[in-house]
């Protein structure tokens, strides 16, 4: 595997792989239990057992196996795949997508201001093609989905991507979804040079 970065933030740690793709996955933690999002496995969730008690695997995108279920099993903890919700958790839960062939789960936690998404927003260059911080999936673009609008998150973590935080976070997520179509002629010229990273 490529070598991974590790960003130690208020929620707990985001780990991304330094590929074209950017994936990435977090640990987040809450009274000393710990949620892992759309793990990759590595050895650097050896450190989990340092954050606190592993809760459960969510994975956010129905697409999005990496290694969720494996992981789950190492730890002992329940897999919950796309959930309707995250039951003895603070997450609250926005069904984002919820189409054939694309079923995407969002999480919101309140009491932080937090706002975790797999697939339907992004950091990385094929998301923004180079020009804004925060952009929208290619394929969601022409209609973007409006259920995360109107949230007015103090952290952004993606499923591709460095984590955003702070006082923009809000403006960034809403011109996202602003920009989408207006966006899109240049984020498909930009597309082959963010592949190749």
């Amino acid at each position: 595997m490529p070598g991974l970065s590790v960003e130690e933030h208020a929620l707990g740690l985001t780990w991304t792989v330094e590929e074209p793709m950017r994936r990435s996955f977090h640990a987040l933690v809450d009274e000393e239990r710990v949620w892992l999002i759309d793990p990759i496995d590595d050895p650097v969730l050896g450190v989990v057992a340092e954050l606190g008690r592993p809760a459960a695997v969510l994975q956010l995108l129905d697409r999005h196996n990496r290694d969720c279920e494996t992981i789950a099993q190492l730890f002992g903890v329940p897999h919950l795949k796309v959930p309707d919700a995250v039951p003895d958790s603070p997450f609250e839960t926005i069904p984002v997508v919820r189409a054939p062939g694309w079923k995407e789960t969002a999480l919101w936690w309140p009491q932080r201001r937090a706002l975790i998404v797999a697939e339907v927003l992004g950091t990385n260059r094929m998301y923004t093609a180079g020009r804004q911080k925060v952009g929208m999936h290619l394929f969601l673009r022409p209609f973007a989905p409006s259920m995360l609008r109107g949230i007015e998150p103090g952290h952004l973590l993606v499923g591709h991507g460095r984590a955003v935080h702070g006082a923009a976070v809000p403006a960034l997520v809403e011109a996202a979804h602003a920009g989408s179509r207006s966006e899109l002629p240049r984020v498909l010229m930009a597309l082959p040079g963010a592949i190749r990273g």
